[in-house]
């Protein structure tokens, strides 16, 4: 695909510090994203694709160490050199991930609400009237339904495909430029998958936004993707 890149990998070398030395996760890895197109990084479980999502994140675990030739940039700025201040303004404005386990990554002891009204409140909206009025609007757009019922709710209170849809809320309420997707329906059965999928889409077309889809699954790569 011809035109501006959105995101840039290139050489991209993930490691992890293991008893017997280090592991080398990821090897030299390299692709682009365009603004609005959907690309999936296909591979097996375990592969390293979400050590590639962690690293352009920047919220690798304890130990992970990138390589010394690693370059990733995101609408022209060095994810890879960038303060973690500065990284922190850009992941969640204009860089989001939803995560792929839901029960994991959803705070147990927090309604889904304030949940999804703290990325607001982190990246500047100083009303939590507001900030919870635009949380409860996005919950409704991604198809839950009585969202301001649901929204005082707790994870454990809610279904499988329900929690992924609060982390796509969580993921989209600042509209980002792009969004990376950690097998966002393997967790989920058959129908719940094909709406999630298909809201996936409608936000895409409603929003502009990039996807890059990580999976394993190529029946939602052929569902989903560009290339």
């Amino acid at each position: 695909m011809n035109g501006p890149v959105l995101l840039d990998v290139r050489d991209l070398t993930v490691s992890y510090a293991s008893g017997t030395g280090e592991t080398r996760a990821v090897d030299g890895v390299s692709f682009a994203v365009h603004p609005g197109e959907t690309v999936a990084l296909v591979g097996e479980s375990g592969c390293g694709k979400t050590s590639i999502a962690f690293a352009l994140m920047r919220v690798m675990a304890p130990g992970a160490r990138l390589g010394p030739h690693s370059h990733g940039t995101f609408d022209g700025t060095d994810l890879l050199a960038l303060g973690e201040r500065a990284m922190r303004d850009l992941r969640g404005r204009r860089m989001s991930m939803i995560f792929q386990e839901p029960a994991s990554a959803l705070n147990p002891v927090m309604k889904v609400g304030a949940q999804v009204a703290e990325v607001a409140l982190l990246h500047g909206e100083r009303s939590r009237r507001a900030a919870w009025g635009r949380a409860v609007a996005m919950l409704d757009r991604t198809g839950i339904d009585d969202p301001a019922r649901r929204a005082h709710q707790y994870p454990h209170e809610l279904s499988g495909g329900m929690r992924q849809r609060v982390l796509i809320a969580m993921a989209l309420m600042l509209r980002p430029a792009l969004l990376i997707a950690d097998e966002p329906t393997s967790a989920l059965d058959v129908t719940v998958q094909a709406q999630i999928l298909d809201l996936l889409r409608d936000l895409q077309r409603e929003t502009g936004m990039a996807v890059l889809l990580i999976t394993h699954d190529f029946g939602v790569v052929a569902e989903l993707c560009s290339r």
